[in-house]
């Protein structure tokens, strides 16, 4: 089953929130956050797994729940050397058939 995506101010695992990069495309009126979106605190790039090559804004695979991260600007203090997409759409999803990741 697909999971759900990930959207400007949804959480991550650290505290943060995401700060999306596109401003055209938007599920539940929140901009879907695409690959390489950074989160509130600084650095943090999301990094797309299953929608690579699949599901796209403007050419840039779209972020689901669960999609890792780069460390932020507060690493070396866990968990913010990984702080992964954590929440998401209730209702919107994407990608295929990898077990997947409700909305929390």
């Amino acid at each position: 089953m697909a999971r759900y995506i990930h959207r400007q101010g949804d959480s991550r695992i650290c505290g943060a929130t995401t700060v999306a990069q596109q401003s055209t495309v938007r599920a539940n009126g929140r901009f879907i956050s695409i690959d390489g979106d950074p989160n509130t605190h600084g650095g943090g790039a999301l990094k797309a797994t299953e929608t690579v090559g699949k599901v796209r804004i403007n050419g840039i695979a779209v972020i689901l729940n669960g999609d890792p991260a780069s460390p932020d600007s507060i690493c070396p203090i866990p968990p913010h050397c990984g702080p992964n997409a954590s929440s998401a759409s209730p209702n919107v999803r994407a990608g295929g058939n990898t077990g997947g990741q409700g909305p929390q």
